[in-house]
């Protein structure tokens, strides 16, 4: 694999022991078999050894031929962080074959281990590169708001996961579905946008954009930033999937996930067992 870049060139020890976790993850996703925990090799809460990883898989997956179609942020809801352990945001990489659309049904083949999680998606009509990146900046470079599913899933067995376990595996990334009613920011307020989301009619979670760092905009404007400041800024046409607006849930076979989020209408992921 390619060593890193966009961040603090590691030292050889560390660079070995990142090395090492990536092969371990990629491993684990290319056999369909969960893996051991990668903070033995990169530690719990470095969080540089654990973008480094990151970065590695990235690298590998667009050398194989995927192409970056934007950036997931996770663990912005204090529900999720507490589900999981951590307290603070972490953000993963969106590639093209990750999109779902909902009237194509997901085979849980392509997945491991998945949950799922109503979340808020931008589409950016501006690159987010130099200025300030505050909050009136980033809710200028947004083209509209729209309903996401986000199917997160981890290499890691039994979500046995601390921050840089999660970080390193491309921030629990899986799939993704996007709804169909898109809306602009003068005429839909992320912050005020209600949430309830079902498995085959039962509900399995309730939120609100409050719930997503305050507000799903301050969320943009954290991975703004945080993504400048590792090289990898947002680019117009990008899609970004602000966080969680409630806690996670379990697929466990076969159904339908439908999420209705006031303002953006729903949106559904059917999963079938091939």
């Amino acid at each position: 694999m390619p060593t890193p870049s966009g961040l603090d060139r590691p030292s050889a020890a560390a660079d070995t022991a990142t090395i090492a976790a990536a092969n371990l993850l990629s491993a684990a996703a290319s056999s369909r078999t969960p893996c051991a925990p990668v903070r033995d090799l990169i530690g719990a809460d470095d969080v540089a050894a654990a973008y480094a990883v990151q970065e590695l898989l990235t690298a590998e997956r667009i050398g194989a031929g995927a192409t970056v179609v934007g950036r997931k942020i996770g663990l912005t809801s204090p529900a999720v962080q507490r589900q999981l352990g951590v307290d603070q945001p972490d953000f993963g990489v969106l590639f093209d074959d990750m999109h779902y659309d909902q009237d194509t049904p997901v085979p849980l083949s392509r997945l491991l281990q998945p949950k799922v999680e109503a979340e808020i998606a931008f589409v950016l009509a501006r690159d987010l590169v130099d200025g300030p990146l505050d909050d009136e900046q980033v809710r200028g470079a947004v083209d509209y708001a729209v309903a996401a599913l986000e199917i997160v899933d981890s290499r890691i067995a039994g979500w046995d996961i601390t921050f840089g376990d999660t970080v390193a595996d491309n921030a629990s990334s899986g799939l993704f579905v996007l709804g169909t009613q898109r809306r602009t920011l003068d005429t839909f307020a992320p912050i005020s946008a209600h949430m309830q989301m079902s498995i085959d009619g039962r509900g399995v979670s309730t939120g609100n954009g409050a719930a997503c760092l305050g507000d799903p905009l301050h969320a943009l404007a954290w991975l703004a930033n945080t993504t400048r400041e590792f090289g990898q800024p947002l680019r117009a046409g990008q899609i970004v999937l602000s966080g969680a607006l409630g806690p996670m849930a379990a697929i466990e076979g076969p159904g339908t996930v439908t999420a209705d989020i006031t303002g953006l209408g729903s949106v559904t992921a059917a999963f079938i067992q091939e």
